[in-house]
């Protein structure tokens, strides 16, 4: 048992971070009604991941050696860079569409998210592998974290959830998308877009109109990533699918028993 969970460690604490940066921001896209969002930036930044891959397989660059279990490597730094670059291009673009086309903002995000979806199937077409990259980019590789990648998402973790909660400023205008850019760039390689997406969506609509719900976000954001880990270890099951599905069973189970006791008290 104690081997098990010095393997899954790892997955644990990126889990618990991952819910720290994303539960406010979370609520924060709740609040604007730009519910879709989370999906389009982490899947443009998954198209900027996989075109400059791509790119550097082509022009020899990459090493060689194959993908990496290590997110953080050196091997994967250019593709990682190509993914902050299109996501902050695609924060440039939302803000511009906000201040001019408020009324089609969802809407524009929306076919935003379907361009770089399908402009990332045709990118894997003839990649032998294709099939389980776009896979991984969906479902994430938390269960393959190492150590190291704690101690490197960590300082990214403090320096996001500070910014935020100290300055205010950053939550308005273009400082929301890019920090929204940022974050979700470094967790989508890690945990994969569904995962992304209940992560920040689920806490938020469990515990919207609740007092204190960035508390409550936290803990239910929490104990549901944690739950989903110890769960796919347990059967042997996808650790992102089984992220998701513990979001939403547990989502539910809360809303259903608040709407309860909401009616039991009228």
């Amino acid at each position: 048992m104690m081997d098990l969970f010095n393997i899954l460690l790892p997955a644990l604490l990126i889990g618990l971070m991952v819910s720290v940066v994303h539960t406010p921001l979370g609520i924060e896209v709740l609040k604007r009604g730009i519910i879709f969002i989370d999906l389009a930036i982490a899947q443009i930044a998954g198209l900027g991941y996989i075109s400059t891959e791509k790119f550097v397989q082509s022009t020899h660059i990459h090493s060689g050696h194959g993908h990496t279990e290590n997110i953080f490597s050196w091997v994967t730094l250019i593709p990682s860079l190509g993914a902050l670059s299109f996501a902050l291009i695609s924060g440039l673009i939302f803000r511009f569409i906000e201040k001019n086309f408020t009324e089609q903002l969802e809407a524009w995000i929306g076919v935003f998210f379907v361009l770089a979806a399908s402009l990332s199937i045709l990118i894997l077409s003839n990649n032998p592998h294709g099939d389980e990259e776009l896979k991984q980019l969906m479902s994430g590789q938390i269960l393959f974290t190492t150590v190291r990648d704690v101690k490197l998402y960590l300082p990214f973790c403090i320096w996001i959830a500070a910014a935020w909660l100290m300055l205010p400023s950053l939550r308005k205008g273009l400082g929301f998308y890019f920090m929204f850019a940022l974050t979700i760039t470094a967790t989508v390689q890690l945990i994969g877009i569904y995962v992304v997406f209940a992560s920040l969506i689920l806490p938020a609509l469990v515990t919207f109109g609740k007092n204190k719900p960035l508390l409550y976000a936290w803990l239910f954001s929490a104990a549901s990533m944690l739950m989903g880990i110890g769960f796919s270890a347990l059967i042997d099951a996808p650790t992102g699918p089984m992220i998701v599905t513990t979001y939403v069973i547990f989502g539910i189970l809360i809303t259903l028993t608040n709407w309860a006791i909401q009616m039991k008290r009228e």
